[in-house]
């Protein structure tokens, strides 16, 4: 298909090394309140010997984006008191690492140091080279007499591995206000991931109380007030590396992150944003910046480019993993129902991502091609809903309740983007594409078809499983009403609508387990009893999985 995007300014192509579903902007104007008077609380809330002067490690440790001789490890050091998230206070403090290859540290295998300084607001990496692949590490930091807990992190399989199996968690959509992270906590538990996949909205940007469960907060964030500047990012994604169950994930396997818009402000594109309002609110460029600065500082992600998330990570002959980075280049939402949708001069990846993205998984030599993708590629029609059901979707999804039938914040408001990749796919006769989305806050099994309006007799280019939100509020939540009794109105009639769409659950919060072999890759989607319960149960509810050379989604009786 002949390009026709423009080039996004400072796009650029990464080496292969290397959305609106909360509530529309308010009309008010939401002013940022100084986050100093915190420091009281925080200081608190310290153990005593971080209070006497002593370091402490109050936010876990972490490892992310695993290669085959190397892996990336995170922790933030609190060597004062004074030293709070964001403040820009605190001393330089040497940090050294160790890896190992048993928990005990007898079996050292490499070792280092770095400096923690305000001005990464002592966060520190250490992007680790010279070990085995697919192989459990152990790994911690020290600073000033104080080690933090001891993690476990795995390399990825060698380039040109054979392996038996892969197995992730997946998840999106974490809203700390909204309830407690029990999703992280069971993936925590499994003990049988290489790896799990954060698809974006892993933190909120939100002021206290503005997106919570059903209106309720069931635990405040900080800062109280909406995220605008580099202390208010630091300190939000600093309130988030408190949880439990966040730091127990983070220690027992790599994650492989993404950003979506609430790492920066609702509905994001590369000029603004829903929930931004300029000038009040100051540039959308400071903002950005200072929402990109804090999550490269606080997140174990390795950027391809400074300032980007896309990147691609191999996992032997078995998969490769293409992430993408759907907010830094894109264009404005279109006006739903708008023809604007399908402009071609109007872009979702950016043009050097698209390029990048396609000449990937033409090159792919891997069974699989995984794509790590934050917002729906498939079509989605609203077809016949009830009016009482159409307008809490609406809401959820941003979309004005007289009736629309595309979500412009997805794929869907970038057609132009889709088709050229979708009969990319076609004409090169690439398979076994699967895209893994979060974003929607529900949980679906889709074809991916090339014209949906006559599927299934167009064929499917890819199959798509998207996961539910951890915490955020989805379609029951809006209406208030029990779980499930939306869902069994509103799937019937959206199946119906979208003849790809093999399953759609609107109301349950939990998360996914992706297995993948030579012969199929398994969605295996799990649920939590109760979102605002610390302790919540985990249950498996269905799975879904795409057989080798079939680009079509099937429903399995059985978790892997």
């Amino acid at each position: 298909m002949t390009s026709r995007h423009r080039l996004p300014k400072g796009a650029q192509t990464p080496s292969d090394a290397s959305n609106s579903l909360a509530p529309r902007r308010r009309t008010v104007v939401k002013a940022a309140a100084a986050t100093a008077v915190l420091a009281g609380p925080l200081v608190a809330a310290l153990p005593a010997r971080a209070a006497a002067g002593a370091p402490a490690f109050l936010h876990g440790v972490a490892s992310g984006d695993p290669l085959p001789d190397g892996i990336l490890l995170w922790t933030r050091v609190t060597p004062t008191s004074e030293a709070i998230p964001g403040s820009g206070l605190g001393p330089d403090t040497e940090v050294s690492w160790v890896v190992a290859k048993d928990k005990a540290f007898t079996n050292v295998v490499a070792k280092g140091s770095t400096t923690a300084t305000a001005a990464s607001d002592h966060t520190v990496k250490a992007d680790v080279r010279g070990l085995q692949p697919a192989t459990d590490y152990w790994f911690r930091f020290s600073a000033g007499g104080t080690d933090s807990p001891a993690a476990r992190t795995r390399t990825a399989p060698a380039g040109d591995a054979a392996l038996a199996n892969l197995r992730f968690g997946v998840v999106s959509c974490a809203n700390w206000e909204a309830g407690y992270f029990a999703a992280y906590r069971h993936l925590a538990a499994r003990g049988d991931l290489d790896a799990w996949l954060h698809l974006g909205d892993y933190i909120y940007e939100y002021k206290s109380g503005e997106y919570a469960a059903r209106g309720t907060v069931v635990r405040p964030h900080a800062p109280a007030n909406e995220i605008i500047t580099l202390t208010d990012y630091r300190t939000r994604h600093a309130k988030y590396k408190t949880d439990p169950d966040l730091q127990a994930l983070h220690a027992k396997a790599p994650v492989i992150a993404i950003w979506d818009d609430h790492e920066f402000a609702d509905n994001a594109w590369s000029g603004g944003a829903v929930n931004h309002t300029e000038g009040a609110e100051g540039t959308w460029t400071a903002r950005k910046a200072a929402a990109k600065q804090a999550y490269f500082e606080w997140m174990p992600v390795r950027p391809a480019i400074e300032g980007t998330t896309y990147r691609r990570l191999r996992f032997g002959r078995l998969a490769d993993l293409s992430l993408l980075d759907l907010r830094s280049f894109r264009s404005q939402q279109a006006s739903p129902g708008s023809g604007s949708v399908d402009d071609p001069n109007r872009t979702i990846t950016g043009r050097a991502q698209l390029d990048w993205l396609k000449a990937g998984l033409r090159a792919s030599d891997t069974t699989w091609r995984l794509v790590g993708n934050s917002v729906m590629i498939s079509p989605f029609s609203f077809g016949s809903l009830p009016a009482d059901l159409f307008k809490p979707l609406a809401k959820l999804l941003g979309l004005p309740q007289e009736g629309i039938a595309a979500n412009t914040d997805q794929w869907d408001g970038y057609t132009d983007d889709r088709r050229e990749l979708l009969a990319h796919l076609r004409s090169n006769r690439i398979g076994n594409t699967v895209f893994l989305t979060g974003d929607i806050h529900m949980a679906w099994a889709n074809d991916v078809p090339v014209d949906a309006g006559t599927y299934p007799l167009s064929a499917s280019a890819a199959t798509e499983f998207v996961v539910t939100s951890v915490t955020s509020d989805n379609l029951d939540d809006i209406v208030k009403v029990p779980e499930g009794t939306v869902c069994a109105i509103a799937s019937p009639v959206i199946r119906a609508a979208n003849r790809h769409v093999h399953w759609v659950d609107t109301d349950r919060h939990g998360y996914g387990v992706l297995d993948i072999t030579a012969d199929r890759a398994q969605m295996d989607y799990y649920v939590l009893s109760d979102r605002t319960d610390p302790n919540a149960g985990s249950t498996w509810t269905r799975s879904y999985r795409t057989r080798s050379g079939t680009q079509k989604v099937e429903r399995t009786y059985d978790p892997v």
